[in-house]
């Protein structure tokens, strides 16, 4: 073999070579372009399209080819689906009744004829129209005169006047009912502060600035301090919290705004507690876990695994939402085996659906949960397992395994354990009125505000919780604040003043 022979065979190998290596960039290329692809077309359902993809049924079980070897029969694709029975027609509803306890204005109407001769008409039966009506809100000025009066008999004694009330706001002019409306406007009716007071000065000719109306509602959440602390501590010896937490923005001199937070701590059928911090890091849990035993339930934020790691007295839950919610961003991508997992969660929230409207105590809920949802939850891990490196793990497919199976131990617990939800979307509800606000008011006025803010958001959504009317409450708490001993104040949380009030009622 001559020199130019050996030349041309190491240039054909060197072609190869590249070949080869071009054909592997090309494939990942193409993987990359094909992941890119599928998260703009998830992007876009998201933003435009519909919140949900209804799957068939009959290709739940279908698990893309790994059916048989968690040795179930897959259906033939040739045979039929049995067609779904029509949906009988809902009847149509008669108008809904308004609330009995409403104030009532009868109005009789008569026919000329009976008024201008009624002895000679008798009345034999009536039509009834009802309305709803309204009267626009009024402000109106009290004053509260005391007379002062002087001893005839003995005109050496002072003069006498009957002492004044204790008064919410010492030398102003708000009422309870007053400071009531303009916080509850604010924080359940997400209306700003400007807002309302451009309402007041244009509808009611009243000038009331949004400075001292911020400061009205600085001195109602002092006030109601001393029942958020309450309830706290209350949360603070249960067994089990839910956490959750919310980003708020505030206002920063140095940089224009910073990023606060919203720490939530839910108690299933009770209280719920927000606290404010400026921070999302771990040691923010102190405040509220710092004497804290038992088990907190989150999504998958690394600060609530850390701490837990760190403090032997707490143990750790997972949720079940935050799972199936990456299984469903994954329909798109693989329609089947997503499917299957879906079918699957949705098997153990029947389970937990049935707990919970036959009011099954802690023992027979974790009975019920080992001896048949165990099964369940033992088929999800090896599917996982099966299926965990056959799929890219930044595809949304390869993203919902990864994510069951890093906190597959947390997802587990609430088997054994009755106290525990599946979920914690109950926290996650009480997000919502932050995030409702959040779009009206953009942010809290200053770092401090978000503390007053919490305390406030705390009374309104436990009170949501136990089916208080929030206006009735508030009115009647900070009418009897100033007159009442801190001893005396835990009559006043919300569990405590409904329960009052139905024992009254009995």
């Amino acid at each position: 073999m001559n020199f130019e022979q050996e030349k041309l065979i190491s240039q054909v190998a060197e072609l190869v070579e590249n070949q080869k290596k071009l054909v592997a960039i090309i494939e990942a290329l193409s993987s990359e372009n094909k992941l890119l692809h599928q998260k703009v077309k998830a992007l876009l359902k998201r933003m435009f399209g519909k919140k949900s993809e209804k799957l068939n049924p009959n290709q739940l079980e279908l698990l893309l080819g790994f059916a048989e070897e968690l040795e179930v029969t897959p259906e033939d694709d040739d045979t039929p689906s049995p067609s779904s029975p029509s949906r009988p027609r809902k009847s149509r509803k008669s108008k809904p009744r308004l609330p009995e306890n409403l104030p009532t204005e009868k109005v009789i109407i008569d026919p000329d004829e009976v008024k201008s001769d009624p002895d000679s008409y008798k009345c034999i039966g009536e039509e009834v129209t009802e309305e709803l009506d309204v009267v626009p809100q009024q402000y109106f000025r009290r004053l509260i005169i005391r007379r002062k009066y002087k001893s005839i008999n003995d005109k050496s004694l002072p003069p006498v006047i009957a002492p004044l009330a204790p008064r919410v706001v010492d030398g102003g002019y708000a009422t309870p009912s007053l400071l009531t409306d303009i916080t509850l406007r604010k924080y359940e009716d997400h209306l700003p502060l400007y807002r309302q007071e451009q309402i007041m000065k244009s509808r009611f000719g009243i000038e009331l600035s949004r400075k001292t109306m911020s400061d009205w509602i600085g001195v109602t959440a002092n006030w109601l301090q001393p029942i958020y602390n309450h309830m706290r501590n209350a949360l603070v010896d249960s067994k089990y919290l839910q956490i959750d937490e919310t980003p708020i923005r505030y206002p920063d001199k140095n940089v224009g705004s910073k990023q606060g937070y919203f720490w939530l701590y839910n108690h299933p059928g009770g209280d719920v507690i927000y606290e404010w911090h400026t921070s999302r890091a771990a040691n923010c849990l102190d405040e509220m876990l710092n004497n804290f035993c038992g088990v907190i339930q989150t999504d998958g934020y690394g600060a609530y695994i850390s701490y837990a790691k760190s403090h032997s007295n707490i143990e750790l839950a997972g949720c079940w939402a935050h799972a199936r919610r990456k299984f469903t961003e994954a329909t798109d991508e693989e329609p089947k085996l997503a499917g299957w997992f879906l079918n699957q969660i949705g098997s153990l929230y029947h389970i937990e659906s049935r707990l919970r409207n036959s009011n099954a105590g802690s023992e027979l809920r974790c009975a019920i949960r080992e001896a048949q949802s165990q099964m369940i939850i033992s088929r999800i891990k090896k599917a996982l397992d099966l299926k965990r490196f056959k799929h890219l793990p930044q595809s949304r497919t390869g993203k919902a395994i990864g994510y069951a199976l890093k906190y597959w131990k947390q997802l587990e617990y609430y088997l054994h354990n009755g106290l525990v939800e599946i979920d914690n979307n109950l926290v996650e509800n009480a997000v919502r009125p932050v995030a409702l606000g959040r779009k009206n008011w953009l942010r809290i006025g200053h770092a401090d505000a978000g503390i007053r803010s919490a305390i406030i958001y705390s009374i309104i959504e436990s009170c949501k919780r136990y089916g208080i009317n929030t206006q009735e409450y508030l009115c009647d708490v900070l009418s009897r604040l100033p007159s009442m001993k801190i001893t005396e104040v835990s009559e006043l949380t919300p569990k405590n003043w409904i329960a009052a009030r139905k024992k009254q009622a009995a």
